[in-house]
């Protein structure tokens, strides 16, 4: 095949997903890097006597490298959604590469030397305030990326890059892998006792899919967490509980060494650029700004919550000690005789909310068809936001089930989005939103982006049916779209979703309020048979039930929080201190977790090697999982102007459309916040969201 008709050589809005194949990778990877290296060039040295402009510096610099960073997000995405060894390979070949030449960009004297020459110019200092930020943030990015350095140093920085990609590729490619590798078949039907019929015939037809007689199990969401939860046979929940938390941690895919060497290189890689600590490096264009700042806040809530916990963990304790006819263990969640072990505590909390509020989560499920799920979102957006959702055929796709939408303003067309929902083995487990390509619509250039999930899959003639959680899920990832898709920013890199990881969250946590308000919910929870909305008493006992153990799930998410920054803040300077010894890494993780875990943890617990969140990449989510919390501050405040003005208000969703989601990172996210607030976050509603007040207190 020739370069012209290489699909990945030139950036299209159609992109053809359904012509890509790994061998057009390597050959449109090399023109692409050398096409960048030409657009570098050509930003240094301007002809002799051409003053530095705003076109010929600052634009140029916003478009430089732009081919070569579609095509790696097209076949990045193709990696994680239809992966294949030969594309792997293609992947793994490529990806140094364009790391070298990433990291190289802003370590480049010429680029540096360029933009401060251009910062010094009149028209620099004409520029308007989105350009000015622009600027500004180049050129503080180059220095975080070593611009100061000298050159062997420099050329340490490059190393250390291309080693981090290549490491956090494999540590995300040993957890596909492992996950794929496991299955449980089932051929007793008796053993399935306590699992739903929709968990069964979800079973028995992955099973019929494989040609293999009996129920399949997998460590995928979908298959997995309905076993966890309401499975009798206790055994059968340990051997998979066992088998999703060892994943990754032993023989040839044990990603143990590979997480110490990821932390060893971004702690040197800190130190390097003058740094106390990666987290810091991390934090510093963020809102919270250094570690320490981010540990503090997790603190915070972690000794708000604690309380709530130690009480739901003996609740829990006595109920099943109850249920068993045992004596309760009186002991707390820190040591290792209150009878419950993790392959337990969800079982057990399921049959305490189900023996409390008479709610069993699998009732809903009929009322939350996946088509009416959808309909029922693109109908909220329209109320809040004005914007229309229309079904499209003329995109192609990588797999056949996915869909394909328009987005409009009226006449005005935002963009377009794919939608990729059901779990396939050659497809990374997990939900997330990616953008293709950040257009203008103002401009007539629209946006391109993706939500993926691992939702459950419809089975026979019926449709999906989706837990509530999944429902959660979809909102959740659409909110990221929203994000993209509503941007009105004119510079690229400032648009959208490329704002501070700690604000990035809050316009899809805050869809997920609407997963729990009667008035959004009539839009598309419907019985898929009847037609017949949730009635009364099943949503008043879902109400009831919303914030069973919400402590339990406030300490989890804080203590993954915690352990991120454990792990950059104390765990990866002893990796690199000549005289101390860190100690093993479950081991060191597992006394971080144990804190926040409702059971002990086993010797051999290693969640740690399946973290994609802080391990995928080279930045990923490191140092950064607490911005989770933050952002359900940023969210359950937002979203209590909402409820003030009504939750369809379309005064309230438009002032949250034209100042929070169309832009982007045009402005600090906290003045964007108090603009569309009237005032900085405050922390209460999200502890009376969930709970975690005394009574009396709000």
């Amino acid at each position: 095949m020739t370069l012209a008709a290489n699909p990945l050589v030139h950036e299209r809005f159609s992109i053809a997903f359904d012509q890509i194949d790994a061998a057009q990778v390597e050959p449109a990877i090399a023109h692409l890097l050398d096409q960048a290296e030409a657009e570098l060039q050509a930003i240094v040295a301007l002809p002799d006597g051409e003053p530095r402009t705003t076109a010929n510096t600052l634009h140029a610099f916003e478009e430089l490298g732009r081919g070569l960073e579609w095509a790696m997000g097209v076949v990045g995405h193709l990696e994680s959604v239809a992966t294949t060894p030969e594309l792997r390979a293609a992947y793994e070949a490529v990806q140094p590469k364009v790391s070298l030449f990433s990291s190289r960009v802003y370590q480049d004297p010429g680029l540096y030397a360029a933009l401060r020459a251009f910062a010094a110019t009149p028209a620099a200092a004409k520029l308007d305030a989105t350009h000015a930020r622009l600027l500004t943030k180049l050129l503080d990015t180059f220095r975080r990326n070593g611009a100061e350095l000298d050159l062997d140093d420099k050329q340490r920085l490059a190393e250390l890059e291309v080693e981090l990609a290549k490491i956090t590729t494999k540590f995300s490619q040993n957890v596909l892998d492992a996950t794929n590798d496991y299955e449980l078949v089932i051929t007793n039907e008796a053993l399935l006792a306590g699992l739903p019929d929709s968990a069964r015939a979800a079973a028995k037809a992955s099973a019929d899919k494989k040609g293999v007689a009996g129920w399949r199990f997998t460590l995928h969401a979908p298959s997995m967490i309905p076993l966890l939860t309401y499975l009798d046979d206790a055994e059968i929940r340990r051997q998979v509980w066992m088998a999703y938390a060892t994943r990754a941690s032993s023989g040839e895919r044990d990603n143990r060494e590979l997480i110490a060497q990821i932390l060893k290189l971004r702690e040197t890689k800190a130190k390097l650029l003058g740094y106390e600590s990666f987290a810091d490096l991390i934090l510093e264009d963020r809102m919270a700004k250094r570690g320490e700042t981010a540990r503090a806040f997790v603190d915070d809530l972690r000794d708000r919550s604690e309380a709530f916990f130690a009480a739901e963990v003996a609740e829990l304790v006595e109920f099943r000690a109850r249920e068993l006819g045992e004596q309760a263990a009186a002991n707390g969640p820190d040591t290792s005789d209150n009878g419950l072990a993790g392959w337990d505590v969800g079982y057990w909390s399921e049959k305490s909310r189900r023996a409390r509020y008479d709610f069993d989560e699998e009732q809903l499920r009929p009322y939350f068809a996946l088509e009416a799920v959808l309909e029922g979102m693109f109908e909220l957006v329209n109320r809040l936001y004005g914007i229309s959702v229309e079904v499209i055929h003329d995109l192609p796709k990588w797999h056949a089930d996915v869909r394909t939408y328009r987005v409009r303003d009226g006449a005005r067309e935002l963009g377009c989005f794919y939608a990729d929902l059901h779990p396939r083995e050659d497809k990374r487990g997990g939900a997330w939103m990616n953008s293709l390509i950040t257009g203008l619509p103002s401009a007539g250039r629209p946006h391109l982006g993706l939500i993926c999930a691992n939702l459950t899959e419809p089975l026979g003639d019926e449709p999906a049916l989706l837990t509530h959680r999944e429902v959660e899920t979809v909102f959740h990832e659409f909110g990221h779209l929203l994000h993209h898709l509503l941007s009105e920013v004119e510079v690229r890199s400032l648009a959208g979703t490329n704002v501070a990881w700690d604000f990035v969250e809050l316009p899809s946590q805050i869809m997920e309020n609407w997963c729990w308000e009667r008035a959004s919910l009539d839009l598309f929870a419907r019985h898929y048979k009847t037609g017949a909305r949730i009635p009364d008493e099943l949503f008043n006992k879902m109400l009831r039930a919303r914030n069973f153990m919400s402590a339990t799930a406030m300490m989890r998410q804080l203590g993954f929080a915690s352990l991120d920054l454990a792990l950059h803040l104390d765990y990866a300077p002893q990796l690199l201190a000549p005289d101390q010894q860190a100690p093993p890494l479950l081991e060191f993780c597992n006394a971080q977790m144990q804190r926040f875990s409702v059971a002990p943890l086993p010797a051999n617990y290693a969640m740690i090697c399946g973290f994609g969140h802080l391990f995928s990449s080279s930045v990923a989510y490191a140092a950064g999982y607490y911005s989770y919390k933050w952002a359900e501050v940023l969210d359950a405040d937002a979203f209590s102007q909402f409820k003030q003005g009504g939750v369809f208000s379309r005064e309230v969703g438009q002032r949250f459309r034209e100042r929070v989601l169309a832009r982007g990172d045009s402005r600090d996210p906290a003045e964007l916040y108090r603009e569309f607030r009237g005032q900085d976050p405050d922390l209460d509603p999200l502890l009376v969201r969930s709970g975690l007040v005394q009574r009396g207190a709000a």
